[in-house]
């Protein structure tokens, strides 16, 4: 480890670049690590690499493409000065200062290169979970989603049936938000009652658009490739008896995990492993001189212009930070 860094940014969406933006033209000179800490098979960026089109982030009125936003917040991000490497985060030590960092100049897990840093700033996202079909997978984009704020409004689902899976709060909250535009929502789950809170379940099971699919779960999403999603199989897990429901979209809704496995034992995170932010409107973690922004640290909005919010008052907390240490 040679020079010092004055600020080290983990990870690229749009927390990250924001932070990377601001910090850039405070003159801070900022190195991003663009991957998000965890998931060396995903592609640096965060979710919105998997979201083909972006309607609700201001500014683009007829929406954007999730990889080219991403990428126009790069540019952005290097035009006043930010340095970008392509590299995966393997492990941190926020014991002793400098603060250091590991990342990995490749995908084999080869080469792994240190570098010593004065401030950090934890940008890592957090990943949806999926069921984990392959058949999941293969409609990603093209019918399902783990958003339904960021895609509920999309053409395709507007005044046609849609499937929802899971039982909880997160699973209720989507099929309520989706009654607004979707025919009808099947809440598709493995019990025979709800989760969620009892307000929240009423509310649902009292909405006309919302049919509860009981002790059922997806065993495969059905649909071609020209038409995306056209329905979803279903299994009765008490009866073994298998149903189709045809549907223009399913939503997973089976909570996220943030991408903080490699900060356990180096910052305070809570049960589900955000990290914890002490301070309210502000990005100080439990290590000072190490600032978090983005879904990493947000387990109720997760959204892009959230994300882009915090990574903002994270870079001027750094800022400040630094300057009261007496590093400009």
């Amino acid at each position: 480890m040679a020079d010092i860094e004055k600020l080290v940014i983990i990870g690229s969406g749009p927390a990250g670049w924001t932070a990377a933006i601001y910090a850039a033209r405070a003159s801070l000179k900022p190195l991003v690590l663009a991957g998000d800490g965890v998931n060396r098979e995903r592609m640096p960026g965060g979710q919105l690499m998997f979201t083909t089109e972006v309607e609700n982030f201001p500014g683009f009125v007829h929406g954007i493409d999730g990889q080219k936003m991403m990428g126009v917040m790069q540019q952005q991000a290097e035009r006043f000065g930010t340095r970008v490497l392509q590299n995966y985060v393997t492990r941190v030590d926020f014991k002793t200062r400098p603060f250091k960092v590991w990342h990995l100049n490749d995908l084999s897990g080869v080469a792994e290169t240190g570098v010593a840093t004065h401030a950090v700033i934890v940008a890592t996202g957090a990943s949806a979970n999926y069921i984990g079909l392959e058949s999941e997978k293969k409609f990603e984009n093209n019918g399902v989603s783990a958003c339904a704020v960021c895609d509920g409004a999309l053409p395709r689902f507007r005044n046609n049936p849609v499937v929802v899976v899971g039982g909880g709060d997160s699973a209720v909250e989507e099929g309520t938000y989706l009654t607004k535009f979707a025919s009808i929502v099947y809440l598709v789950h493995r019990r025979d009652t709800l989760r969620a809170s009892k307000i929240m379940a009423q509310r649902a099971l009292s909405n006309s658009k919302i049919k509860p699919v009981w002790n059922s779960v997806v065993e495969e999403v059905l649909g071609t490739e020209e038409a995306g999603v056209t329905a979803v199989r279903v299994k009765n897990i008490k009866t073994n008896a298998t149903s189709v429901i045809e549907c223009r979209g399913m939503f997973a809704a089976i909570g996220h995990t943030p991408n903080t496995a490699f900060l356990k034992d180096h910052l305070v995170l809570d049960v589900k492993g955000y990290v914890t932010l002490p301070h309210p409107f502000r990005s100080l973690t439990s290590v000072e001189g190490v600032f978090a922004a983005g879904d990493c640290a947000d387990p109720f909005y997760r959204q892009a212009i959230t994300a882009a919010g915090m990574g903002c008052r994270a870079a001027i907390d750094a800022e400040r930070w630094l300057a009261q240490q007496g590093i400009h």
